[in-house]
């Protein structure tokens, strides 16, 4: 997978255009940390292509739902403590609505 830099896609826009049909991605970085990917798509393959990114970003959030939950301990909570959490959000949300701002 070939990385260029912001700066290269900005002086070189066009031969990064037509290099990203052989290379199929590329990964744009700044100051050296990868800042985006660069797919090459066509017609056909669009909806497909964003489909799957977009299943991918599901799947990365998930997991990092479940890293976060981890790290809190919130990974064992038992269902009564769900509920209890789930009771104190809406009676505090009422609580908001109810009050004069």
């Amino acid at each position: 997978m070939k990385f260029l830099s912001v700066r290269d896609l900005r002086s070189r826009s066009a031969d990064v255009w037509e290099g990203l049909a052989s290379e199929r991605e590329m990964v744009v970085t700044s100051d050296g940390r990868p800042i985006a990917i660069l797919s090459a798509v066509t017609e056909d393959t669009f909806e497909e292509t964003l489909a799957a990114i977009r299943r991918s970003r599901t799947v990365a959030a998930v997991s990092e739902i479940q890293r976060q939950s981890v790290q809190r301990g919130t990974d064992a909570l038992t269902e009564a403590d769900i509920d209890a959490e789930i009771r104190a959000v809406r009676q505090a949300r009422r609580q908001r609505t109810d009050s004069p701002q």
